[in-house]
């Protein structure tokens, strides 16, 4: 092997002796891992959708960035229909959810500026933050008083630009919600910006699946991200906001400027998929129930916290307990994922449930029956 190679080797074989090295699985098993909440992802809507874009000539490649050749018709029927269904004056597509959130807080904020993010917030609003550029604070998780502590600080030490307060409204990884009203009232309050991010609410929460902050769109202090690509069962990222924020970003965020633009044809299908996620009431409702029957099995089993939502997390603490819980699983016939530090905080490794129009109340009965199995055996 090249020396060179050598200090990477060492660092995967002391994340393996932490039961923290990760590989690349096929799919395998009846799926609670995936975030395709109302099962679009593999529907014959979605192909029908991508069939007839092909057929009237839309191409699989944009073949360039948004600014050059890569802007497409598409894009823009896309973006057009978005900041309609989301009630926003504006929005634009990015070929990520994670490009959009990191793109938001690394280009919109000015130097004057201060971030104030959730500890628990997504790697990806993390990844725009430039601590150098503009001062960051993390408070403790959905505290809002600690949120409002930070911005009096901040102005008492002299701060005059403009707190920016980034949020998830359903946390990836706990599944709980954030206090989106005391939120709105605080960036009302003290002139804040509030950057939110849907991504597992898109689809799922809110009237026609327009998200929990859907009563709040179209503020000019409230910038959203909703995803594509989880609910809506397609790929990218859509940024809901005032135009002058879409005009900033296209001129100044480096993940839209200098990235090919999306595929014309992934924008095509979820035009398609805003449709079909605004008229799934039913498989809403099914979903709903599949959560109210996880929180019941939750709280019969008097062990994990219920979360109330399609993300049950089932923290088992030590890294090595929750992948022995997860090959045990797997084993049965489940995909289900053990989640470690530092995707969540040390002493927190999991069980991440997601639950999905795929699978019935039995499944969930199933894997409840295999869990209580292996606490035993543990």
């Amino acid at each position: 092997m090249d020396l060179a190679m050598k200090p990477h080797e060492n660092a995967l074989a002391a994340l393996a002796r932490k039961a923290r090295l990760r590989r690349l699985a096929p799919r395998a098993g009846l799926d609670f891992t995936s975030n395709d909440y109302l099962g679009l992802a593999e529907s014959d809507a979605l192909r029908d959708a991508a069939r007839a874009a092909l057929d009237r000539g839309v191409p699989l490649g944009a073949g360039g960035s948004r600014l050059l050749r890569g802007n497409h018709p598409e894009h823009e029927a896309l973006e057009a229909e978005a900041a309609a269904f989301y009630g926003a004056e504006a929005a634009l597509y990015f070929p990520t959810g994670f490009a959009a959130n990191a793109a938001l807080l690394a280009a919109l904020p000015r130097r004057e500026d201060v971030i104030i993010h959730d500890a628990l917030i997504h790697a990806s609003v993390r990844d725009g933050l430039d601590p150098a550029r503009v001062p960051v604070i993390e408070t403790p998780h959905n505290d809002v008083g600690a949120i409002a502590d930070a911005i009096k600080g901040w102005r008492a030490r002299g701060g005059r630009g403009r707190p920016w307060i980034a949020a998830e409204t359903l946390y990836s990884m706990d599944g709980d919600r954030a206090p989106l009203a005391d939120l709105v009232a605080l960036a009302d309050a003290t002139d804040s910006m509030l950057a939110l991010d849907e991504a597992h609410a898109t689809g799922v929460y809110g009237p026609q699946g327009r998200g929990l902050a859907a009563a709040y769109e179209g503020r000019e202090n409230i910038i959203t991200l909703h995803t594509c690509g989880k609910a809506l069962g397609a790929a990218g990222g859509l940024v809901t906001c005032a135009r002058v924020y879409k005009d900033f970003l296209i001129n100044r965020a480096a993940a839209f400027v200098y990235s090919t633009a999306p595929s014309p044809l992934t924008a095509a299908v979820v035009r398609e998929a805003l449709k079909l996620a605004a008229a799934a009431d039913e498989q809403r409702a099914r979903l709903m129930a599949l959560v109210a029957h996880a929180d019941k099995l939750l709280r019969d089993h008097n062990q994990w916290k219920a979360s109330g939502s399609p993300i049950q997390p089932i923290i088992l603490g030590a890294d090595a307990r929750a992948m022995r819980f997860a090959e045990a699983l797997q084993g049965q016939g489940y995909d289900i994922r053990a989640i470690r530090p530092p995707t969540v905080p040390e002493g927190t490794a999991r069980l991440r449930l997601a639950l999905t129009t795929h699978v019935t109340e039995a499944d969930l009965d199933a894997v409840f029956a295999h869990l209580a199995a292996e606490l035993e055996r543990a």
